[in-house]
Parts: C-alpha cells; structure tokens; sequence
C-alpha cells in the first residue's frame, strides 16, 4: 500500500488497483474506490487515478483486499467498571487492527445496561474516541438476574439493537417466554447464550475423555443442546425472533438447522475457536484455552465447519472477552472463562478460506453484511452513499499471533503462538483512516 500525494482538502480519497469485494452483491473484481468525506461515492472497474477526480489524494492498494469493514456482533468491552480488563478506547484499537468497524457490546458491565442512560452512555463514549462504531445490547433481565424484565420497548428507542443476558442464559422457561412474547411486540430480536445453567455449573471444560484425564469437572455438551430445544419450542410458541450465540457443537447446530426448515425465525452464529481448535487445546491446564462454551471434541469442531458451509451458521462473532492476568493465570480450575479474539477474527477466519472450506466471498459474507443484517445495522456493503467503513487486507500474509504484539489490553488469547494467513493493513471508518499496519 502506498500513498501518492493529492489535496485531499476536499475531502476525495481515491483507492486504486484494488481487489474490490463485495460478499453481498458478490462483486469480485480489479477496480478503484472513491471516498468523499464519510460516505462512498463510487466504485468500480473504470475507476482510477486517470479518470478520478482531480486532486483527490490517491492510495495505491496494489492488488490486494478492499471490503467492507468487519461487523462483530459479540463483544465484551468491560467499560464501564472493569477497566483494568479492557475499555472503550483498548477494544476500539484492537478492533481497528482486526478490520472491524462495527461491533456490537454486550450488557454486562458495571452497571448493566439495561438502563437507557447506560446505552446512551456507551454510544456517546464511543463516537468521541472515533474508532471502531459501537452498538450496544440491552439486558433481558434487569441486572441479568433471570428473574424481571427489562424495559426492552423503552430500550430500543434509546438505541439498543437486541436483547441478551450475556454470558448468562435465561434460566427460566417462564421468563423466556415473556420475553420472546414481549419482544415480539416491538419486533426485537432475543439473543441467547445456550448453555443450561445448571448441567455447566462448576464445570472447567468439555465433558469427556479429556476431562477426565486432567481430572477436571466436564461441561456436558447437552448442557448446550437441552438450551437450544428449549427456546426452539418457546420460539414456537411465541412467534419471537431468536438468536443463539457461538454456537458449539454438533447437536445443537443439528437442532437449529431443523428449526430453520420448519420456519421458524431463528439464527446463530459461532466463533473461530470453535472451527478452529478443539479440546486438545487445553494441554497441560492451558488456561487461555478455558472458554465459555468449552473447546469441544473434534467431530464437534467438524460440524460447526459443516454448518458454517450450509447456511445454518449464518455469522461469524469474535466472542471478545478481555481478562486480566490475574485472572487467566490460576489453576484451571479457579481460571476465569473467556479469550480475546478482535485482533484475530479476520486472520483465523480466513483459514477457512486457505483450508479450501469456503470460497473468500462466502468467509467474507459471515463477517461482513450477514452479521449487519442480524442486528440491523447499516453496515457491512459496498453501496454508493454509504459510509466508508472498510478494510484493506492482503489475504496471504503470514504472521504468529504474539500475545504481547497484540492491541487488546487484556491479552488472553487462545491463539497465541498459532501462525495465521491474512491480515488487515488499512481500516477506515467514515472515511478517515484509523489504523495502517506499521503506521
């Protein structure tokens, strides 16, 4: 990538010679991109720095990957009230370095937000930094406790895009169902972290073989299975749109592909551990390898690749959950779940690609518009009047995650040391340039 020197006073930024990708026109071609101020004003084949307009600053991409920005739609961010572990300005950083340009937090920080001056709060801090674009999610339940609902009508005016409990599921079958029905009402989209509360307490990692030679307490995959049955039914029930977050294993991938041919209006999505790694992952009491929901056994892994390929999987998340040393570096047992994953989602996810899984626009099509369309966010297209969010990003360059090269704060990756194809090298949000890779 270079730059050519133009005024750029008016605002007119030209990437040339460029791969162009659009996963959700299908657009795969050489071409340029006009930016002007915040939004795109053209693209195509028979742009370029001879037929631009004059005096536009020119940025050679020399043929590599211009898309749209990522979309992540599970993020924990832990501003406000754990900033020790990650805040507003560290995930936005991160997520730039990633490619991410829209990102969707979850509700469980300190306060919770399922309170509109919480939401507002969030969305406010986040357009001052002017990195990466922050939505947030609204709790469920007040204080994530299970038990009362939020104010989800009034939530949404002040710009919640969905409502989940976060890394908690909503226990009772009772609650649920008010919510869904509730929700339904305001045509609002319930997201759900499948995992039965009661099976995965005091568990450390996947029940199995695994398990029990490292003598830890097994999370049954049923735990996350019996969930998913459960709300497919409340679905059922009630006519309410439901999402299931990261999905992990094979039968409940099976569950939601069946729901999806009778009809029902439910969607998921996983996250790169889970196609990337399984519970072998774990070692010698790994504790960056300790996620919530657990690594799984390999034919788990194969089948969330297999629905990733069929349509039943219809996003890919990051799943970021940022914790600090203190809480990673304990025995396994006391360790806290949860890894950082903005930095890498685009570099692991491409090994589906590289794997020869996925063609690049299918990989693409799961990070970019299929996530903005689940959340409604105006997001994730190449369109011209749009905003310039985008990232430049050469597919084939190799590189080893290092957890101290990375942006996050916290540094908990389950991928360190793991050599990767394909990494972002420009991202743009609005227009304006927040991260060059070496810059």
């Amino acid at each position: 990538m270079t730059v050519r020197a133009g005024s750029a006073a008016n605002g007119r930024v030209l990437y040339v010679n460029a791969r162009l990708l659009d996963p959700a026109s299908g657009l795969d071609q050489p071409g340029s991109l006009l930016t002007e101020g915040e939004t795109i004003a053209d693209f195509g084949p028979d742009l370029s720095a001879a037929t631009g307009p004059e005096g536009a600053e020119v940025v050679d991409c020399r043929g590599f990957c211009l898309t749209p920005g990522l979309v992540d739609i599970r993020v924990q961010l832990r501003e406000p009230g754990e900033e020790h572990k990650g805040t507003l300005a560290s995930a936005g950083r991160a997520a730039t370095a990633g490619g991410i340009t829209s990102m969707v937090c979850l509700p469980n920080t300190q306060p919770v937000i399922d309170d509109m001056s919480v939401v507002e709060f969030v969305a406010r801090r986040a357009r001052l930094l002017e990195l990466t674009k922050v939505y947030p999610y609204a709790a469920v339940t007040k204080g994530l406790e299970g038990r009362e609902l939020a104010e989800m009508g009034m939530l949404a005016e002040a710009g919640a895009v969905a409502f989940t409990d976060g890394v908690k599921a909503v226990g009772s079958a009772r609650v649920m169902r008010q919510a869904l029905q509730y929700a339904r009402t305001f045509d609002l989209l319930i997201v759900e972290h499948p995992e039965e509360p009661t099976l995965a307490s005091g568990g450390d990692m996947n029940a199995g073989e695994v398990a029990t030679r490292l003598g830890l307490v097994g999370i049954p995959r049923e735990a996350e299975v019996i969930l998913v049955e459960r709300d497919i039914h409340l679905v059922r029930m009630t006519g309410g749109r439901l999402h299931f977050a990261h999905l992990s294993t094979a039968a409940a991938i099976d569950a939601v592909r069946q729901a999806k041919l009778r009809g029902l209006p439910i969607t998921c999505d996983t996250a790169p551990p889970y196609f990337a790694m399984n519970e072998n992952a774990v070692g010698d009491y790994r504790t960056f390898a300790k996620l919530s929901p657990p690594l799984r056994a390999e034919e788990d892994r194969l089948a969330v690749i297999e629905g990733l390929l069929d349509g039943t999987i219809d996003a890919i998340a990051s799943d970021h959950a940022p914790e600090d040393e203190d809480a990673k570096r304990l025995p396994f047992a006391q360790a806290a779940f949860g890894g950082i994953g903005l930095d890498t989602l685009l570099s692991v996810s491409l090994d589906l690609y590289h794997n020869g899984h996925c063609p690049l626009l299918d990989v693409l099509r799961l990070l970019t518009c299929r996530p903005a369309e689940l959340m409604g966010l105006p997001a994730g297209r190449l369109l011209r009047g749009a905003r310039a969010d985008l990232v430049l990003f050469d597919p084939d360059r190799a590189w080893q995650v290092r957890e101290h090269e990375l942006y996050s704060k916290s540094k908990n990756t389950p991928f360190d040391y793991r050599p990767v194809l394909g990494r972002a090298l420009l991202t743009v949000v609005d227009g304006r340039r927040v991260f060059a890779l070496g810059g």
